[in-house]
């Protein structure tokens, strides 16, 4: 029986060398061919910048291509060596709307200062480090817009990926002069100085809603088999930290592959927030689009042994076929442990990347044994 499932895993520039030599790409695309992948979301927008050369960026910024990559396309080194071993490839846009990380806004807003996003005391708006575009001006999500059909229309690609910051803006913004005019004219006011004021929030909210709307629309109309892939932030928190409101965006069918960020180191508290997702009806009718993010490593974390072979167990007694790790060196710590437990373990049976028409269909959950997990974790003490 044909095994239907997303495999996947996040490829960065933080904290890994993979996208600095077409050598180390096709390594990489071998090596998770080998331990069962069948998708990869590379990064191709950050610290502002693509991992392409940009027509889009050299006309509005003057910039072409991020300078590590100056001279070489790691797009389209990624896209043939992925699609050589039958990896599918969605770009992922890590920076999203954000500017810059501790550069004051960096090179974009430098050149572009008035697109800056602003708090309501006028000052740029920052967020755990991160300086913020404002999301909510038309112009600049058009810019975003033309970089994300710039890769569609140029590029093999099986979809496109937004994520934390892709639609989102912190709860903080909002407070320029062009969004609060939007807003007077409106509702015949200024804005609250409350940040989370309800009405505030969802009016914000849907601003970014209407532009994965039209990214979706756009997307589709260069190629309706392509993916759009979200990675929010958790529904609550996304929502009221971003303007992220991804129930919204799951109800108007916007989104062909749903990834929430389920970034918890310690396996209860990754199933209670699994638990919450699927106890809303909403997200248990789009269970087939669902494919948790798990946090596999960061810093000096690393994932356990027990707690990924429990989730990856209990996402599919949940119904659930697959999910996303962050980030590719998680696979190759301490010898390639965790990807030979993979191999050997859930992954050993390879399995077919769904369809639009597989993610578009109900499910009906199916229980894993316990057998599972016991055999994985004999396999991982045999590794060493």
């Amino acid at each position: 029986m044909t095994i239907i499932e997303t495999r996947g895993v996040w490829l960065t520039t933080t904290d890994s060398k993979v996208l600095r030599s077409q050598q180390r790409i096709a390594e990489a695309m071998d090596f998770l061919a080998e331990t069962g992948f069948n998708v990869v979301f590379p990064v191709v927008w950050g610290r502002g910048a693509t991992l392409y050369p940009s027509r889009v960026m050299r006309q509005t910024f003057g910039i072409e291509i991020e300078p590590l990559s100056a001279g070489r396309d790691p797009l389209a080194e990624i896209i043939a060596q992925a699609h050589r071993v039958n990896l599918k490839v969605i770009p992922w846009f890590e920076y999203g709307f954000a500017s810059s990380y501790k550069m004051n806004g960096g090179e974009l807003l430098a050149k572009k200062p008035e697109w800056a996003a602003r708090d309501c005391h006028g000052n740029l708006l920052e967020k755990n480090g991160f300086e913020w575009l404002n999301s909510l001006n038309p112009e600049v999500q058009n810019f975003m817009l033309n970089l994300i059909l710039e890769v569609v229309q140029n590029y093999q690609v099986d979809g496109i990926q937004g994520d934390d910051r892709l639609p989102a803006l912190p709860c903080e913004g909002g407070y320029d002069r062009t969004t609060v005019e939007r807003y007077r004219q409106q509702f015949g006011k200024n804005p609250p100085q409350n940040s989370k004021d309800p009405q505030w929030l969802q009016w914000r909210a849907n601003l970014l809603t209407e532009f994965l709307a039209s990214v979706y629309q756009s997307v589709k109309a260069v190629n309706p088999n392509l993916l759009i892939s979200m990675t929010p932030n958790l529904p609550d928190w996304g929502y009221q930290e971003y303007l992220q409101d991804s129930r919204t965006w799951m109800g108007r069918g916007l989104v062909d592959m749903f990834h929430p960020q389920i970034y918890r180191r310690d396996f209860l508290s990754y199933k209670n927030e699994l638990n919450k997702i699927l106890n809303e009806q909403l997200f248990a009718q789009i269970r087939p689009k669902l494919t948790p993010g798990i946090l596999m490593k960061i810093g000096s974390y690393c994932i356990s042994p027990e707690h990924l072979l429990q989730a990856i167990k209990y996402n599919r007694a949940c119904g659930i076929r697959g999910e996303v790790f962050f980030f590719y060196e998680g696979l190759r710590e301490n010898n390639n442990a965790l990807a030979k437990l993979l191999r050997k373990g859930p992954y050993a049976q390879s399995a077919t990347f769904p369809s639009l028409a597989d993610l578009n269909q109900a499910s009906t959950p199916q229980i894993v044994s316990d057998s599972i997990l016991q055999r994985g974790l004999r396999i991982f003490r045999n590794i060493f």
